[in-house]
């Protein structure tokens, strides 16, 4: 059998902080050592992780076209092709007759990332055409560090120019004038703090905004009216937006309602009333947030400051107001209600209405409320086992239209799924919900089952399908979501429940999520499986340190565990801005509650279950020694011999290898490895 990789210890506080040295010859040995134990553990499931990617790949429609997206006089849309790991970026002609219908003989590719890729890492970050559609502005990542380079096409000539500019956070941003360009850069801690404006022909560029604080990021986007320029800052906790009429890209940017701590508000600007208005979504007046508006005509001229918002919904303590999107003739609203997002639209001289679906758990949101003046939005609709479908709205009476599903090559049967919503009981009372799916046959007795939790950042983690996950499910595996505080999926105090000085309850629920699936019958301790990413990995690292008899596999891709030292490091990117999150741990009180539950400071001599560790190299957000500490660490003091493996991609960032078929081997080698530990593989 192969030995496992053994790492020294320093005598030191950390004694693997060793393996923080970038590029050290003795770090990448070691990773590059713990890359070949895991092969050589995994060796017996090379033929079942080759089986698994031929599998999942034989599920997805490799050869297929977007749906296009109408645009002034063009469609534009992406085409997949059999073989390449990136789509191409193409647009054609309009059709006359309000048609979707590609003309193929008349498009134009816009955008290759197969060749640029050259078989190496790429990432796509703005993809952004003129307003007088003669050019496209892009920007290439291709280290997976997320920094990038900008580019600019000339759609008629093909010219390709980069420009001069380096650190840059991978946005560009048009002016209505086509040759005006503003774009972000990052400083030492990969935070955007400044904004530069450019005007294209000339090699410099002018900065319009320094952001010294921190905690602050800077974002540049266009209104929904194409009338207006906004660029937001904003911590996890405060906002401040400036805005500047698109047509004068050289004026100054004026500022809506100076920061405020706690205050977050976010801003669009579209018509109210058939009149232009300001909308904006503010918590000054609680938690889950209010819509306020500010119409042109009001202000004559002047900057629609704070005392000018007048409010159009108010506060409701049971309904989270979490977007709002824009058209000429209609606002439409994402809502959060128990636990599931609600879209309500309000067509100007309409009733307003709530559009109605068909299963109970499910994820929805505006995935695209094409040209300002269009009269239909579309939907991204899906279920634990319903693919993700294109639905069209009709703004003014609700009228919907399933324009593409995502296919599913070869038999599937979205009835023969189960899905459910269950809800489990925390220490504290709590009710926590779980979404949960299997196939028909699979209920009645304990079956393998697969975890996944992330609890952070107020996110909210809707059921979503996986043309992957079916080849758990029809190996008889369940899979279910813990739905923990810490995200979004109850509203802002479902988040604020599970961040700081209650982050306990994150860990908490995660348990009390797993030992209702067991009470109920659903699975054994010895058949769990769990899952998270990044701080959905802290959750995991967590909680094994909790109750690790209460699970047989854990996976932990590019997780958060070295939570304190990393907290601790001002250096880091993304530190400063984390701690509204987690708290600084510079003050005494904060550094002992972190230092509490951190898992790396928390493994102890005891047994875990299997665990198997992803780590991209040249992740930026969650450092590569964060992973390869916590299994040098847990190698060192479990006292089990549960499989114990770690993954490094030492050509990919936070998420993983780039291009598609990577993306599917990563998973096929995820669940070999979980077959492997249940002996069903």
């Amino acid at each position: 059998m192969p030995h496992a990789p053994i790492a020294r210890t320093d005598n030191a506080a950390d004694p693997y902080r060793w393996l923080e040295q970038r590029d050290a010859e003795e770090v990448l040995e070691y990773l590059k050592a713990e890359n070949t134990y895991l092969e050589a553990e995994l060796a017996e499931q090379r033929e079942l992780r080759e089986a698994l990617f031929q599998e999942i790949k034989g599920r997805i429609r490799e050869t297929d076209l977007s749906l296009p997206s109408p645009w002034g006089p063009w469609l534009y849309y992406q085409r997949t092709t059999a073989g390449d790991e990136y789509p191409r970026h193409y647009r054609c002609p309009r059709p006359a007759d309000g048609s979707l219908d590609v003309d193929e003989h008349a498009e134009q590719l816009l955008l290759d990332p197969n060749a640029l890729a050259d078989g190496g890492f790429i990432s796509l970050g703005a993809f952004s055409v003129s307003q007088d559609h003669q050019r496209l502005a892009y920007s290439l990542d291709t280290s997976g560090e997320e920094v990038y380079q900008l580019f600019v096409k000339e759609l008629a000539t093909g010219a390709i120019s980069q420009l001069p500019f380096a650190d840059c956070d991978g946005s560009m941003t048009w002016a209505n004038d086509s040759q005006t360009l503003f774009f972000g850069e990052l400083d030492d801690c990969h935070r955007p703090h400044k904004l530069y404006r450019h005007r294209l022909g000339s090699d410099s560029a002018e900065q319009v905004f320094h952001e010294a604080d921190g905690r602050f990021f800077l974002n540049c986007y266009r209104a929904s009216s194409e009338r207006q320029l906004v660029v937001l800052l904003n911590s996890k906790t405060t906002s401040e937006a400036w805005v500047l009429d698109a047509d004068t890209p050289e004026a100054a940017f004026r500022c809506l309602a100076p920061r405020e701590e706690g205050h977050e508000y976010y801003v669009d600007h579209g018509k109210v009333d058939g009149g232009w208005a300001w909308l904006i979504r503010s918590n000054q007046s609680g938690i889950n947030f209010a819509l306020y508006c500010v119409k042109e005509a009001s202000v004559a001229g002047q900057t629609p400051t704070r005392e000018h918002w007048s409010e159009l919904r108010g506060h409701d303590p049971q309904l989270m107001l979490e977007g709002v999107s824009l058209n000429d003739s209609a606002l439409t609203l994402s809502l959060r209600e128990g636990g599931l997002p609600i879209i309500e639209v309000h067509a100007q001289g309409q009733q307003a209405y709530r559009v109605t679906l068909p299963d109970a758990a499910y994820s929805l949101d505006v995935q695209d409320t094409l040209e300002f003046a269009s009269p239909v939005i579309r939907l991204r609709y899906e279920a634990l086992n319903r693919p993700a479908q294109i639905r069209q709205l009709t703004l003014v009476d609700g009228v919907q239209q399933v324009l593409k599903e995502t296919p599913v090559l070869g038999p599937f049967n979205a009835d023969d799924y189960v899905s459910q919503r269950l809800w489990a009981t925390a220490a504290d009372g709590t009710q926590v919900p779980i979404s949960l799916v299997a196939k028909r046959d699979v209920f009645g007795q304990p079956a393998p089952l697969y975890l996944y939790g992330y609890g952070a950042y107020g996110e909210s983690l809707d059921p979503w399908f996986s043309h992957a996950r079916l080849s758990l499910l029809e190996r008889g595996f369940v899979f279910a979501i813990a739905h923990v505080r810490g995200g979004g999926e109850l509203g802002e105090a479902w988040y604020r429940a599970g961040k700081l000085e209650h982050k306990h309850n994150s860990f908490g629920d995660f348990i009390a999520c797993a030992e209702h699936l067991i009470a109920s019958g659903y699975t054994t301790a010895g058949q769990l499986a769990i899952s998270g990413g990044s701080a959905g990995g802290l959750l995991i690292g967590a909680v094994l340190n909790q109750r690790p008899e209460l699970f047989a596999a854990a996976i932990a891709e590019v997780p958060f565990v070295d939570v304190l030292n990393t907290m601790q490091n001002p250096d880091l990117p993304l530190t400063v801005t984390e701690y509204d999150e987690w708290g600084d741990p510079h003050e005494a009180e904060v550094f002992e509650r972190i230092k509490s539950y951190a898992p790396y400071e928390n493994v102890q001599a005891q047994a875990y279950p299997a665990i198997l560790a992803v780590a991209g190299y040249n992740d930026s957000r969650v450092q590569y020694w964060e992973a390869a500490k916590w299994v040098a660490k847990l190698r060192a003091t479990k006292t089990d011999n549960h499989l114990l493996l770690l993954k490094t991609d030492l050509d990919a960032g936070h998420g993983g290898m780039s291009g598609r078929y990577q993306a599917l081997k990563d998973v096929a080698l995820e669940y070999a490895f979980l077959l492997k530990v249940f002996g069903l593989g």
